[in-house]
């Protein structure tokens, strides 16, 4: 096999498992946040139209990643449909999210391990936890995706557990409580906030190459995953909310700054801190994290790895290790970039600089979706995406709107976010692009 070959051995159920852990810790922690910005209503409007989103855009992508099986995914479909500039552009954008993402969660991990062991700093813990899990992927794709298929099954069963206890409790009318606190405006405010629910979906596309059968098997993995996230996410924000408005899920009791953590704050109106379900849904939940971390780092590693493969990245990037069969350069580089920006502190802001990357690559990936079809129709499509062309335009349209919110909104992540992709498109025409015409003549 060769030095940049990827090995087959992922089924649909791994698949299933990579796409609901890549997305899983956004039901833990992180939308609630999206409450303070527009209220139950607010919330609750922009997720309907991000879940619009992701159902087109999920089935939209599906049918490239299983006609164009490879592990740059976004990158690879930009880069046949719409040119090699488009190509660097959406690549660049997809591992800004997929490297962006997790220090957020590695910080959510160390302020959580640090609750049950305050004496040792958080960032030990998140460090800690970028060395394992990299190394856990590193040692080879069907253990790592082994590993997340467990820890997705328990988180789900946590969520569901959840649910369970605080559902008797629910009253319609706690979801009317100042429902809409900031008008119509804290829809649009609170729509990153939505995106995190589903955040990274789009990753299965970068393990189509190690996937067996991956023009039936992607598929499955897809719209099983997104099936089960938007039930999840569904079930979640209306149990939690439910039990005592959607103050009581941010604030905690005597605080004005909001909470990481609303699961515990809407379970603590229920029953008691002391409570075995109580410290249960502490426990599991910080597998939640775990599976979006562990998760992501994979996917962001496939990513980095077919930069590296086609040569937009130094070339080492896009070599697999050798008895393992990995992408383990591209892993450590991600790792070291992801404690670098662990070390900013400003977990919001990386949060929403991660969203900033999806969203770019959702637009490129739509846009690229209509360039395949026209550019080649003789492409063999394993899967079609259903009602063509409404899905695949209002994917593009909804994360168009959702960009020019997040910008109005975030006006300064927003230059930070453009500052990285120009300055790296800067670099791509310069060198890059120069480099790859003189290797061709």
């Amino acid at each position: 096999m060769s030095d940049t070959q990827l090995k087959k051995v992922l089924s649909p159920l791994m698949l299933w498992g990579l796409g609901v852990g890549y997305v899983i810790s956004g039901m833990y922690f992180g939308w609630n946040l999206g409450l303070a910005e527009g209220g139950t209503y607010g919330l609750a409007i922009a997720t309907v139209f991000i879940i619009i989103m992701y159902l087109t855009f999920t089935f939209s992508y599906t049918e490239m990643a299983c006609a164009i099986p490879k592990a740059g995914g976004a990158f690879e479909y930009a880069d046949r449909g719409l040119g090699k500039k488009m190509g660097f552009i959406a690549g660049i954008a997809q591992n800004i999210e997929f490297v962006f993402a997790p220090p957020a969660i590695a910080a959510a991990i160390g302020a959580y391990l640090n609750l049950l062991y305050p004496s040792v700093n958080f960032m030990v813990f998140a460090i800690g936890a970028y060395l394992i899990f990299t190394a856990i992927n590193i040692l080879g794709v069907k253990l790592a995706a082994s590993f997340e298929l467990v820890i997705t099954i328990l988180a789900v069963i946590e969520l569901l557990i959840f649910a369970g206890v605080t559902l008797p409790e629910f009253e319609f009318s706690n979801l009317q409580k100042n429902a809409l606190p900031n008008g119509f405006s804290g829809i649009f405010a609170a729509i990153p906030f939505a995106i995190w629910f589903f955040l990274a979906i789009e990753g299965i596309a970068n393990v189509a190459e190690e996937t067996i059968n991956p023009q039936r098997n992607v598929l499955i993995g897809f719209g099983s995953a997104i099936l089960t996230l938007i039930a999840l996410c569904i079930l979640t924000f209306v149990s939690a909310v439910g039990v005592a408005g959607w103050e009581a899920v941010v604030y905690p009791e005597g605080s004005s700054e909001p909470s990481d953590s609303p699961l515990p704050l809407a379970i603590s109106y229920v029953i008691d801190s002391s409570h075995i379900l109580y410290k249960l849904l502490i426990g599991v939940g910080l597998l939640g994290l775990i599976a979006s971390f562990h998760g992501i780092i994979l996917a962001g590693g496939r990513a980095t790895f077919e930069f590296g493969r086609v040569g937009y990245a130094p070339r080492v990037l896009g070599k697999v290790h050798r008895r393992f069969k990995t992408p383990a350069y591209a892993l450590v580089i991600n790792m070291l970039v992801g404690i670098v920006a662990l070390f900013t502190g400003k977990t919001a802001e990386i949060i929403t600089i991660a969203c900033f990357g999806a969203l770019v690559l959702y637009i490129i990936s739509m846009l690229s979706f209509f360039a395949l079809r026209k550019k080649e129709p003789e492409l063999e499509r394993p899967f079609k995406a259903p009602m063509y062309p409404l899905f695949p335009t209002v994917a593009l349209i909804i994360a168009c709107i959702a960009f020019c919110a997040m910008t109005y909104y975030n006006p300064i992540t927003a230059l930070v976010f453009c500052g990285l992709v120009g300055i790296s498109y800067l670099y791509f025409i310069l060198f890059l692009q120069k480099n790859q015409q003189n290797s061709k003549s």
